[in-house]
């Protein structure tokens, strides 16, 4: 993964701002996933989150919390469809390995870490991902990398 992979997560703008809602967007490749995602933040904020905020201010209202729980509602939802509504795997990194790589195999002391969580109740998933937010979220957390590595194992590589 490049520079720009290695350092995107999931951020959103500032609390209680007019974008309070949005996913911040760097350069690269990253930006198709952070879209997909967003949709889906989107989506649960104005149609499936209950509040007493019109729609606009639904938008714009949000707190961290909310945020963080936006992202968790989202991040489950597309893991649980790409499990085609029967399975999410979500990968978090684990503690630093001392093993040495295989031959013809680069260690970047991040891959080789990876923890796989498989979940066959979409509640069970959304309460662990929610429980997890900050390994999705955290600066140098690499949550666009694990999500998308979540989205592969969920989709299965047969599919």
């Amino acid at each position: 993964f490049s520079c720009e992979w290695a350092a995107a997560h999931f951020r959103f703008h500032p609390p209680h701002s007019h974008l309070a809602y949005a996913l911040q967007a760097g350069k690269g490749g990253t930006r198709a996933i952070l879209a997909a995602v967003q949709a889906r933040i989107i989506t649960y904020l104005l149609f499936t989150r209950e509040t007493e905020c019109t729609h606009l201010e639904r938008l714009c209202q949000l707190g961290c919390g909310e945020q963080g729980q936006a992202l968790a509602m989202a991040l489950a939802e597309t893991l649980w469809a790409a499990g085609g509504g029967g399975r999410a795997v979500v990968c978090l990194v684990t503690a630093p390995l001392t093993t040495k790589p295989r031959e013809g195999y680069r260690a970047n002391s991040f891959t080789e870490r990876i923890q796989l969580f498989e979940f066959s109740e979409k509640a069970a998933a959304q309460e662990f991902i929610s429980d997890h937010i900050n390994c999705f979220k955290s600066e140098g957390s690499h949550g666009v990398i694990l999500f998308l590595y979540s989205l592969l194992f969920s989709r299965t590589l047969e599919r």
